[in-house]
């Protein structure tokens, strides 16, 4: 067991935040695991799309640091679905289920990649208010594994276990992103063979996202500099994509920002979703504090979000970048 497994923050979310299971297909098999966290007045959260070898937990420290302060998060756990179309109707379910109109969606790696997919399929009706994308691609194509998809479901749990780790950084990295590669380790091993065969068959099957159909959804991308499994040239084929969206760069963090950078994620996050604050697609409701409580560190980083946030926008990138892409992680 890894280290941020052991600490008193996941505990203390493990033992507070439940993890609830919704079924929204005929095949009751098929069940969304998700931890809602937050006011539930709140009716267009922010939703959390893992990568392909995490689970909705892997986002712990963004629920417990965002909830605290009035916004409603939920982070999901897909069912095993074997193709794009499925997984958007399942989820475009789960929205209705929970009575949900429209919602923000950060997603992950291939959590990325099924948000587009989201708010391509749901564009004449929209449901996406907006998403934020990490570490993130727009085309499977990339990881030139469209041949061999169709073969995942057969595959042993050790084959495809081999595929995720070689995407894994190497080497020497510092203390938090050694944590978040061994959470992450832990998490992909406790992935079922079918859950992870439907995930990467979902991440390499060909499919490729139209952006005309996303013209109108708010997108910030948020990348690292340091080494992660997609290179430079997949990061500028995004930006060339979407050239309208902001750009929240990390100097470090590598592959799961969200658990070694989570601090700076969510002071990104919050600059994200402040436009939205007042209006109906607020994924936050007001929290007034008691006059005697003094504000903390972490309500002094939130306040200073935007001078943060904007002198990382824009920052020209700097060091050497991996060239090939490896398996979405």
């Amino acid at each position: 067991m890894g280290e941020l497994a052991k600490t008193l923050e996941y505990h203390s979310f493990r033992s507070t935040i439940p993890l609830k299971k919704i079924v929204v297909d005929d095949d009751h098999r098929k069940s969304w695991s998700l931890y809602d966290a937050g006011p539930r007045s709140v009716r267009c959260p922010l939703i959390f799309f893992p990568p392909a070898s995490g689970t909705a937990d892997v986002f712990f420290k963004q629920i417990f640091a965002l909830s605290a302060v009035g916004y409603r998060v939920i982070a999901v756990d897909y069912p095993v679905y074997w193709n794009l179309r499925e997984i958007c109707e399942g989820f475009q379910k789960l929205l209705d289920h929970l009575q949900l109109d429209k919602v923000h969606i950060f997603g992950a790696s291939l959590g990325g990649f099924i948000a587009q997919k989201f708010a391509e399929y749901t564009s004449r009706s929209p449901r996406v208010a907006s998403l934020m994308l990490c570490n993130s691609f727009n085309d499977t194509s990339i990881f030139q594994q469209t041949s061999a998809a169709p073969t995942f479901w057969m595959m042993p749990a050790l084959f495809l276990k081999k595929m995720v780790i070689g995407s894994f950084q190497k080497g020497m990295v510092d203390s938090s992103i050694a944590d978040s590669i061994d959470f992450l380790v832990d998490k992909l091993d406790s992935l079922p063979q079918k859950v992870l065969a439907s995930r990467l068959t979902l991440n390499c099957m060909s499919s490729y996202i139209e952006p005309q159909k996303l013209l109108s959804v708010d997108i910030t991308i948020m990348d690292v500099f340091d080494h992660c499994a997609l290179s430079q040239a997949v990061k500028d084929e995004m930006y060339k994509c979407y050239p309208n969206a902001k750009r929240a760069h990390l100097k470090s963090g590598g592959n799961f920002p969200y658990l070694s950078r989570s601090t700076e994620v969510n002071v990104f996050i919050k600059v994200h979703l402040q436009k939205y604050e007042g209006t109906k697609y607020s994924a936050k409701e007001d929290l007034e504090l008691p006059d005697d409580v003094i504000p903390t560190e972490n309500n002094k980083n939130t306040s200073e979000a935007s001078n943060l946030t904007n002198d990382n926008l824009n920052e020209d990138l700097t060091g050497d970048q991996p060239n090939n892409n490896t398996m979405d992680s």
